[in-house]
Order: structure tokens, then sequence, then C-alpha cells
């Protein structure tokens, strides 16, 4: 039987305590402490899943706190794409600083500006973590190459990011963020439903109704009709300009591959919309504007 000096006993204890003491720190650092989910209390007054079994996200569906628990020792890094063209360049200091105080806060986001003005892109002092690129892309003399070119250049980016992010977002310059938009908004594939259409039945949506087009959908097709937001479908094509650009190719695209989770209204809002009575909360909303001022050919 070997006995161990007073000096290795000392060692030893001090050594044990260090991983003790470490084991703890990581337990307290990355335990999770929320309110005890319940079975039977939820919101009644929205559908919270599709018939596919995608969630459908407001206010009052998720614990902020958990999720973000979750999320957080993954590191995730979340991409932001945003297009700045001509005189939508107004929109963008507020965009990017309303992001900074509500857009996946404590999360590592790099923001990814698409414009005909590098030189007037705000300067916006953002969190350790997150970051801004300018991209140069050239001016158009109409809005709809303009938003064809957007789908182009998403894909592009996409494929040259590759696994150096876990999530991409495309969001609208021409918005606001006025409250959380964080771990909860996460999937494989995340649609956006349109404020303006949500109450109303697929026959009243602005979906693309010419069989030449191939975002074309027939009256008796689709589910939701969801924003431009993301955008995921093929290029217009045929000679045939999809009725509101990638918007239509979305929402085809949308109907044949199910998004994996739905954000409510919540998520896009308008400025000029009264706020019914299932919106608790505006995350994010379109300012109002004079398209016939802001875009070409309009």
């Amino acid at each position: 039987m070997r006995v161990m000096s007073g000096k290795t006993v000392t060692a030893t204890l001090l050594l044990l305590s260090s991983l003790l003491l470490g084991v703890l720190y990581c337990y307290q650092k990355y335990s999770l402490r929320y309110q005890q989910p319940s079975i039977l209390i939820g919101r009644t007054d929205v559908v919270t899943i599709t018939p596919w079994l995608a969630p459908v996200v407001w206010d009052g569906t998720f614990d902020p706190v958990l999720l973000d628990g979750l999320y957080r020792p993954r590191n995730i890094s979340v991409a932001v794409t945003v297009f700045a063209v001509g005189k939508y360049i107004r929109f963008l200091e507020a965009f990017l600083q309303t992001a900074e105080q509500h857009f996946f806060v404590g999360f590592n986001v790099h923001v990814y500006i698409f414009t005909d003005q590098p030189n007037e892109v705000p300067r916006v002092h953002m969190a350790p973590g997150r970051q801004v690129t300018v991209r140069s892309v050239p001016s158009s003399r109409r809005w709809q190459e303009i938003s064809a070119r957007r789908m182009e250049l998403i894909q592009t980016l996409i494929e040259e990011l590759g696994n150096h992010m876990d999530y991409i977002f495309c969001l609208d310059v021409d918005s606001q963020f006025h409250g959380r938009w964080g771990t909860e908004s996460l999937g494989e594939l995340v649609g956006v439903i349109h404020p303006g259409y949500y109450r109303d039945r697929r026959t009243k949506f602005p979906y693309e109704r010419r069989p030449g087009s191939r975002a074309y959908l027939a009256p008796e097709d689709g589910d939701f009709y969801y924003c431009g937001g993301g955008v995921r479908g093929p290029a217009a094509g045929g000679g045939i300009e999809a009725a509101w650009q990638e918007e239509s190719h979305l929402n085809r695209y949308m109907w044949i591959h199910k998004p994996t989770k739905v954000l409510s209204p919540e998520y896009l809002w308008q400025d000029f919309k009264s706020r019914e009575p299932e919106i608790r909360l505006v995350r994010f909303s379109g300012v109002t504007k004079n398209y016939a001022e802001i875009r070409p050919n309009t």
C-alpha cells in the first residue's frame, strides 16, 4: 500500500477542488432557469401549428429564456441580407440601429448590405460578435430587375458562405425592428405570414395566376401567403415576369416545399395597419412610404 506525502495530498485536493469548481461553474453557466411549461394552457385565439405539423410562432408560444439558453452554448452565427439600392438607402440606418436593439441580441450576427451607393452606408455601432459587410451592386432603372437580381445574389451568397454561417435571413431594408426577433425564429426553412392576407381565403391571395409563369399556382393551390423577404424560388422564366417578382416564386416554393417553421405576422407587420386583437406585439414592421417616389419606373 502506497502512502502519499502531505504535499501530494494537498496538491491532489487542490486539483480536485479546481475540477469541482469548474464543473459547478459550467453547470451554473449553462443550467436553464425557466417557468414550467403547460400542456393545457396556451393561446387559443390563433392557430399555433400547421396541418403539416410546423409550429406557428406567436407571442406567448415560446420561452425566450429557454430557447436562448439552448442555443447559446452552440455559438451559432446568423447572416442577414439586406438590399439598399437607389432611394432605399435612406432606410438603412434605422434598420441597422433597430436590429442592434432587437435582432438576435447576444448572438453572432453578420449583416450583408447590397447597395449601389457603398459610400452612403451609415456607420452604426455594433456589439462584439456583430459586423457588417458592404457589397456593391449596379443600379437599375426598373425595380423589377432589382428585385429579380436580388434572388440571384442571395443564392450566390448562400453558396459562398457554405458552412461559415448556421442560418441566413433575407430581410427588407424599408422595415424596422420594434421587438425581439431571436432564436424562436430558427429553422431549416422559415416562412413569414404576410400581414395583409392572413385573414383572407386563398382565392384572394395575389398568387401568380398566369399558367405561363413558373411561379403559377392554380386557384385551388396554396396554403398561406408568405412575405417576399426570403428568396427560395427559381428565377422568372418563359418571358413572363411573376406578378410580384420573388414573392410569387417564394409562395410557389413554400407550397411545394413546406416550411419547417412559420412566423406569424408579428414578424413583418406594416406601419400603416392598425393592430388586430391577435397581434399582441409587433416585432418587425415595414415603414410607411410612397412607392411612386422611391421606386424607379413605378
